[in-house]
């Protein structure tokens, strides 16, 4: 089954909600990065996110990049995402290996740390992105992101997000929702949402049990008339090419690849978000030399 983000609103217009199906995105970010499970869950919590995120976006070349740096031994989490829901994706160390938190369940929270920021920057294509900043509460994603929201955007919501990894450390369900108050919503909207998140099963356990986004959309909106806006597939997608990379050493300056030419004579570049490997021989790195005294 494709994965899919369903987005809805209440015909009243005072809660919308997006709800993911990313099983099959999280377990290729798993294999392409080699991830051990608590590895997996952070960074896929963080794609599922990035997702969701994506599909708010209007313009078709908008981005939006999601970053952790709490301090703690994962490194960096990061995922970006367009509007057409793309997500790519990494974390600093993928083999980090915690033992579980004290609620039996991988320890993110103690991977990603607190001592550092969350980090949301969209990129609209004008001459500066708009880069919001709010300091890590837990490290467990999603009640970051929530934090997020209200701190930074003033936007009153609740995010869900959850990764099952099984014995084989294969992705074995992960989805997740995030829903917003809009201006109309009132205290008695906010109190039945709640209410409902307050007592539906947890999203990884809906998704491993078959729900599908709009399945979940009802249970969270079940006290409410919904209208489905739209469905759309999301999938990890890196858009690197071998253009963007000689822009990357282009970046570099003369000095440094003239450096590279002299001692290394070729250069080798890996991608962050999908480990593709990109080789330089000389005659190609004095080419790009040429463009940089330009």
């Amino acid at each position: 089954m494709a994965d899919t983000i369903e987005r809805a609103i209440t015909k009243d217009g005072a809660i919308r909600v997006f709800a993911a199906s990313t099983t099959g995105l999280v377990e290729e970010a798993r294999k392409i990065h080699d991830l051990f499970p608590t590895a997996a869950a952070a960074l896929g919590r963080v794609l599922t996110a990035g997702a969701m995120m994506g599909a708010m976006l209007k313009g078709e070349k908008d981005t939006v990049t999601i970053q952790f740096d709490g301090g703690g031994p994962i490194g960096k989490v990061l995922a970006v995402a367009n509007s057409k829901a793309e997500v790519k994706g990494y974390v600093g160390n993928p083999h980090v290996d915690l033992p579980l938190n004290k609620n039996n369940k991988l320890d993110v929270g103690g991977a990603v740390g607190t001592g550092g920021y969350l980090s949301i920057i969209r990129d609209f294509g004008l001459k500066e992105p708009y880069i919001g900043r709010v300091k890590i509460q837990s490290g467990e994603i999603a009640e970051d992101l929530t934090y997020y929201f209200a701190r930074s955007e003033q936007i009153p919501s609740a995010v869900s997000l959850g990764v099952l990894v099984d014995r084989d450390y294969s992705i074995k369900a992960a989805g997740g929702f995030i829903i917003q108050m809009m201006p109309e919503a009132t205290e008695a909207h906010i109190s039945a949402i709640e209410k409902v998140i307050s007592e539906i099963p947890s999203i990884s356990h809906m998704i491993s049990e078959g729900y599908t986004p709009k399945m979940i959309i009802e249970k969270l909106l079940s006290e409410f008339e919904i209208e489905y806006l739209s469905q759309m597939e999301c999938k990890y997608h890196c858009d690197c090419t071998v253009e963007r990379i000689e822009r990357a050493l282009v970046s570099l300056g003369k000095e440094e690849l003239e450096k590279i030419i002299n001692e290394d004579k070729s250069a080798e570049v890996v991608c962050h978000f999908c480990n593709k490997k990109y080789q330089f021989g000389e005659d190609e790195l004095k080419a790009l030399l040429d463009r940089a005294i330009r």
